[in-house]
């Protein structure tokens, strides 16, 4: 990196951060993690962003760890992941604008469609190359956690927008490699009761959940909660 312009650019970005200790960034990783394949077909955050897929993990899980002590891991790891989805990225990199610092070709900032994947794939390079510059979290968690705290806090609150049903593939896929196999009922209307449809959850041979919903998505998402808590107690 030997353009002013884009040192300065990159030096407002981590002023936004509200990160004091400049020195221990490695600014040519931090200008190559915002660096689309359009700009640079060789120098671009794909490899970073690989990197910062692993750090947005471990970030969040250190913060939920310490933030809620009682939760068992089932909770947790639902509300991690509804945290680490491309939705919840997009909207925390959209906080710092970081859309403007991305370098991409004319053709790929047209390109409406793409720019929230484009936004979430570069915050998790930017991870990526905050850790792979200390080798720690140090320059993350101040001015990342802030946000894992209103955000996780509001899916506490509200178990219907935890992602029961990602925290379970998750497990299965670490645990046995294989994912979860979900089975629908639909069932008969009866006044009164909002349960339309029915869910089981099959892992290996064995029902692991149940669970009834108003609509397919909710009555997985609550077979999978019920597995969830099955496999931590198995």
């Amino acid at each position: 990196m030997t353009l002013p312009d884009r040192l300065q650019s990159l030096q407002a970005l981590v002023a936004k951060l509200g990160l004091a200790d400049t020195d221990a960034i490695q600014w040519p990783l931090l200008d190559q993690a915002l660096t689309h394949v359009t700009a640079d077909g060789d120098r671009h955050y794909e490899r970073l962003e690989f990197v910062g897929d692993a750090v947005v993990r471990l970030v969040t899980a250190s913060f939920l760890f310490t933030a809620y002590p009682d939760l068992p891991e089932g909770e947790l790891s639902a509300i991690r992941a509804v945290l680490m989805s491309d939705r919840i990225l997009t909207q925390i990199a959209q906080r710092y604008e970081l859309s403007r610092y991305i370098l991409m070709s004319p053709s790929a900032t047209a390109d409406v469609a793409a720019q929230d994947s484009i936004a979430a794939a570069a915050f998790e390079a930017l991870l990526g190359s905050l850790y792979l510059s200390t080798q720690n979290l140090s320059l993350i968690h101040p001015w990342l956690d802030p946000h894992l705290r209103e955000l996780g806090e509001a899916v506490r609150l509200d178990p219907a927008h935890r992602n029961y049903k990602g925290a379970l593939q998750s497990l299965t896929q670490g645990k046995f490699r294989a994912r979860p196999d979900y089975r629908i009922e639909e069932l008969e209307l009866v006044h009164g009761h909002p349960e339309r449809f029915a869910a089981q959850v099959w892992l290996q041979g064995k029902l692991w959940g149940r669970g009834k919903g108003p609509s397919k998505k909710l009555a997985e998402q609550a077979a999978a909660r019920q597995a969830l808590a099955a496999l931590e107690g198995d």
